[in-house]
Parts: structure tokens; sequence; C-alpha cells
């Protein structure tokens, strides 16, 4: 969590800077706004441009990827959008050394300027964002988790008209339960209370004669 609070100011502090330094001084004192996208791609020139069609659309659309995975919480999309950042900055810094056959940082010679320094800036503070950044976390699924029943087919799922236990309504041995359906328990008598009927005489073990009484207590006599 941490982690991604500090990865997603990183992100946005990068794509602020990058969408930011297209209106800083690049060369000799030449905005970067100044320049044509398909300078990049056929070399430098004098040639004025709008905003609109200027360098500025590239750090745009990286600052857009930027807000996409910061809200998705993508790795993937930041480094992208880092990679924009930086790459398109590089080509810049390629294509002006064809140019002017050297590439200066003071010295009193034309050279390069704060906003080159502050789109490289950006598209490093993207890349580091993506470093921090933890990302989203997948969702695991326990056993356990009230609403997951598991996969809706199979053998092991039972429809809400069958309820786990009875067999298929279909078929030639099919039978379903009805709402009326009861099971006749069998019944039988109730066993007798407790002392009550009249007291029966247990056999003799010793083979008491007819004449003894089976209830005499030897120990006591007659």
């Amino acid at each position: 969590m941490v982690r991604n609070v500090i990865g997603s100011a990183l992100a946005l502090a990068g794509a602020a800077a990058a969408v930011y330094s297209p209106f800083r001084a690049w060369y000799n004192g030449r905005q970067g706004s100044d320049y044509r996208v398909q300078d990049l791609f056929g070399g430098i020139t004098g040639a004025q441009t709008e905003v609109v069609s200027s360098i500025v659309l590239p750090y745009v659309f990286a600052a857009l990827v930027t807000l996409f995975g910061v809200m998705l919480r993508s790795r993937l999309l930041v480094a992208l959008a880092g990679l924009v950042a930086v790459g398109f900055t590089v080509l810049w810094m390629v294509r002006q050394g064809q140019a002017t056959g050297y590439l200066a940082v003071g010295g009193g010679l034309p050279g390069l300027g704060e906003g080159v320094a502050v789109a490289l800036g950006g598209g490093v503070l993207l890349l580091l964002a993506a470093v921090v950044m933890r990302g989203r976390a997948p969702r695991v699924v326990g056993f356990e988790d009230p609403g997951d029943d598991g996969p809706q087919d199979g053998a092991g799922w039972y429809p809400p008209e069958r309820p786990a236990g009875y067999p298929p309504a279909d078929g030639p041995y099919a039978w379903a339960p009805e709402l009326d359906d009861t099971q006749r328990l069998p019944t039988s008598p109730p066993p007798p209370a407790y002392g009550s009927g009249p007291r029966r005489p247990r056999p003799d073990p010793y083979g008491a004669g007819p004449g003894q009484d089976p209830f005499r207590d030897e120990w006591r006599g007659p």
C-alpha cells in the first residue's frame, strides 16, 4: 500500500515534468514546443510549428499513459510512459547533434537548455516509480469465501431447482421431489410405562417346581 502511494506520487511528478519540459528552452534558447514532431524522424529544421503538432505530443501521450497506470496500479504502463519520455528526448538529442555537429552544455557555446534536463528527469522519475510501485496483487479466492460455490458446471454443482442428493428428473428412472411429498415412517406401539402391568414370574434357573414360590428368597427362608 505504501509503495503504491509513493510510486504513484513519483509517477505523477514525472508526468508533470515531462509535459512541462517542452515549454522551456531546449537548445540555444529555442523552446521544445517550437520543434515539429516530424523533425524527430526527418532531421531538425528551423521551421516553426504549432503546439498541437510539436514534440509536446509524445509527452502528453506519456502523461496519459501514466494516469491510466496510476489508476490501474500497473507498473507496466508507468514504465512504458517513462520509456516514451526518455526515448523521445534521446531521439531529439541525436537529431540535434546531427544538425549542428555537436552538443554542448554551457561553455559559451550554443547548447542544451534546461528543458532537456527536465524531460530526462521526468522520464527517469517515471521509471523509478515503476520500480517502487508494488502493483496490483492477484486476487486469491479461498475455499471458505462466502459466495464462492465453485464453477457452475460439472457433477459437483446443483442448480437451485435440483438440490443436492436427488437424482436428475430425466431418464428411465427419473424422480424428482414434489412440494407435498412426505415420507411416512413405520409405526410401532409405544412401550409400556415403567411399573405398569401385572408382575410376571421369572423362570427359576435352578429348576423350581410348580409347588415353589418363584419369588421366594432362598436366603430368607419360606
